[in-house]
This record gives structure tokens, sequence and C-alpha cells, in this order.
């Protein structure tokens, strides 16, 4: 009996084991790149702080409106810092929320941390992949505490419905993305408003609106990472110029 109970424990001592290690496995991140970390630091007019699980970039002078930012799933907060670092440059205070686990569905309501402590400041919300479809949950629930939503590589589920929501609504994607289930990005404009702004940022990726690295399945892409952050830079400017600093709520 005693060796068929040591059998039993070494067992499961076994299974637990196994469980950890794929667990461990399976919720390790992508890592931040060097250009990450350096895009991490503070300087040439930009600043950088983290406070509370954010990781906030302002500029010298702040423009309404600010913005958040909801991570991918598995991609550690500061990839994002360079495209980050370039929207708080053009006078945007950027947020990036850190999620439990590295994956946004742990923490939706993160958002709400951004706005207590900036109270007086409007933001719009977004994100990359699996980020953006958390943070249209977010804005579907509390679409009076948000000017807009915005999806890079990325789309809404039913939960993050915005047809009706009175949102302006930004969805951008690299054309050489091999992530995103096209059929499905197609299929997710029922939950988007009729007057959505699509745009196709040419030879970019998935992996490059953040700074981590070739992502499993996704396509190579044929413009440099730099080049598909500015040009999202760009992009998102003109749509919160045009559609969102104006908009009274």
């Amino acid at each position: 009996m005693r060796k068929n109970f040591i059998r039993y424990l070494t067992y499961v001592f076994l299974v637990v084991a196994l469980l950890v290690a794929l667990a461990a496995w399976y919720l390790d991140p992508y890592n931040p790149d060097d250009a990450a970390m350096q895009a991490m630091r503070a300087g040439d007019g930009v600043s950088v702080i983290e406070q509370g699980g954010l990781l906030v970039f302002k500029g010298g002078e702040t423009t309404p409106p600010g913005i958040i930012l909801y991570p991918g799933g598995l991609v550690g907060p500061e990839s994002y810092a360079p495209l980050a670092r370039l929207l708080a440059m053009s006078g945007h205070r950027t947020v990036i929320v850190k999620m439990p686990l590295n994956l946004a569905f742990t923490g939706v309501d993160r958002a709400s941390d951004v706005l207590k402590a900036y109270p007086e400041e409007p933001f719009v919300i977004g994100g990359h992949s699996l980020g953006g479809s958390m943070a249209s949950r977010y804005a579907a629930s509390h679409p009076e505490r948000i000017l807009g939503v915005f999806f890079l590589a990325s789309y809404p589920d039913q939960k993050g419905s915005l047809k009706d929501k009175k949102l302006p609504v930004l969805s951008l994607i690299g054309s050489r993305d091999g992530v995103v289930n096209r059929s499905e990005y197609e299929k997710a404009r029922q939950y988007l408003p009729d007057n959505a702004m699509y745009m196709t940022v040419a030879g970019g990726n998935h992996a490059q609106f953040g700074s981590y690295g070739a992502q499993k399945g996704d396509q190579p892409a044929v413009i440099l990472p730099g080049d598909q952050w500015q040009q999202t830079v760009a992009v998102m400017k003109e749509w919160m110029k045009s559609t969102v600093a104006g908009l009274e709520r």
C-alpha cells in the first residue's frame, strides 16, 4: 500500500509539473525588443512614467484626446512603446494598460483606472489584436466615457458591438497580416457603425504595430517597423482631428 501511495504521489507531482510547464510556455509573452526598450526611456520632450500598472507617455503640450491602448494577447505592454512615444510626440497623452497574465480579457475594465487618473481629460480607447476586441467591450459598456474606438489588426465581437453606440471608429490593418482571420474580420463589420473608417497599411503586418519581433503565423512585412508606426500615427491623428477632437460628450 505504501508503494502504491508513493507511486500515486509521484504521478500527481508529474502531472502538476507538466501542467505548470505547459501554462508557463503558453503564457510566456512576446517580449519587447531593443527598439521598444529604447522607446521606454524619457527624453526628446517625452516623459515616460509607470503608475498603478499604467505606462504613461506624455509630450510637451497635451492635445486632446488622450489615448488608452490595450496590448495584444501575450504581448508585453512595453512592446507598444515606440507607437506610444510617437503619439505622445504628436501631443496625445498615450497610456498603455498592463494586463494580468498579458491577456486583455482579464482586465477589460482597466480603462477606468486611466479615466480616474485623468478625470478632466477626454480619451479614445483601442488596442492591438485581442486588446482591441476587449477595448471595444469596454467602450460598448461605457459609451458615455469614451470619445471613439480604434482597432489595430483587430475587430469586435458581439459583446463589444459598437453598432448603435454613436462612437467614431477606426479600423487599421496591415496588408501582410497573417494572424487576423479575414473571414471573421469581415463578419465583425456587423458590430461596427456604417460610418466606421477602414484603412490598410500597405506592406505592414500584424506584429509591427508593436515591437516584439516576429509572431507565429504572421507574414513578413515589406516595410520597416518605423514606417508602420509612422503611418499608424498619421492615420490616427487625422481620425482624431476630424471625427473625435471636436465631438462634445
